[in-house]
């Protein structure tokens, strides 16, 4: 058990002013056993009215829009946590691939994480899949597996990919971020008819070498027969722990992205994400990212509309 104080600022500045500015945004801890939400303290630019729903995926959604001219679009989220995770590694996985072919037999929702997505490597990712399976029945060992095949093989690299970047570009880069990994993993889960979904949050490891701190991260959970969706972290290698706040989950990055949006205005922007966390001990981490990202454009009733969403580490 563990308590976090978790600071999220994203900062969005344009050359220009910019109108009409709608943002959905999903930046509230997923509610599930794991973990408890103490205090939320939501601040953004303009304050304005926040409109909160929950999505297909059981996610809290706040959505919210900037109509006058603004130069600036600054979201922080304050947040106290407390995780409530048992140590999966005390926990025995014994299920097999015959167990869940029963488990899903009439479960759309499961059999709809199990698709894969069309790519055109899939004879590695055939590959992979025969390299974890073999000598193996159980699923969470072929999970296992996937992550330490894809922490060995795969270089963390930042400032590499972005949040366009496919499967098939993450297999030629062989590196990437947690949110590649976590894409990696599911392509290869999914091949195995495995029902794995996409999620996002922060690690808080209080120093003790894990990547991804200081910024919004990435991982996989995975439907284990007679136990139920269990997380495991391939950027790390490990069974997500107390380290770990949930704040979303879906089919992929889309699904989660903290915050994503629209603006109309001719104007170019720069993008900032400062997250810093305090710990129960008194330490604390603090990281600010000027992320690099792909200028989206598209022309809407003679003016310019810029999308608007940043990449988990």
């Amino acid at each position: 058990m563990a308590i976090y104080n978790i600071k999220h600022t994203t900062k969005y500045t344009y050359e220009q002013p910019v109108t009409e500015s709608i943002n959905e945004i999903r930046i509230f801890p997923f509610i599930c056993p794991e973990q408890e939400l103490l205090n939320q303290e939501l601040n953004i630019t303009s304050s304005p009215i926040l409109h909160i729903y929950n999505d297909y995926w059981k996610n809290r959604v706040g959505t919210f829009s900037i109509l006058q001219p603004h130069n600036e679009l600054i979201i922080e989220n304050n947040l106290i946590v407390r995780t409530t995770l048992p140590n999966l590694l005390q926990i025995n996985f014994h299920s097999t691939f015959e167990q869940l072919k029963e488990d899903m037999a009439g479960n759309l929702a499961l059999v709809e994480l199990a698709k894969p997505e069309k790519i055109r490597q899939r004879a590695l990712i055939e590959e992979f899949s025969k390299q974890i399976t073999s000598g193996s029945n159980n699923i969470a060992e072929v999970v296992e597996k996937c992550s330490n095949l894809i922490f060995k093989h795969f270089n963390y690299v930042q400032g590499i990919t972005d949040i366009e970047t496919t499967v098939d570009e993450i297999l030629d880069h062989k590196a990437g971020v947690c949110q590649d990994f976590a894409h990696l993993m599911l392509q290869i889960l999914r091949s195995l008819h495995i029902p794995s979904r996409y999620v996002s949050g922060y690690i808080c490891p209080n120093r003790v070498g894990m990547r991804g701190e200081g910024a919004t991260h990435a991982w996989v959970e995975t439907y284990i027969p007679k136990f139920g969706w269990a997380g495991i972290d391939p950027t790390n290698n490990v069974w997500v722990t107390n380290y770990h706040v949930k704040l979303a989950i879906g089919r992929n990055f889309n699904d989660c992205s903290p915050i994503k949006g629209s603006f109309r205005g001719n104007s170019h922007q720069d993008l900032s994400v400062c997250v810093s966390i305090h710990y129960e001990d008194g330490k604390s981490f603090e990281q600010t990212n000027a992320v690099k990202r792909k200028e989206q454009f598209v022309t809407l009733d003679n003016h310019t509309q810029g999308l608007l969403q940043n990449q988990q580490q």
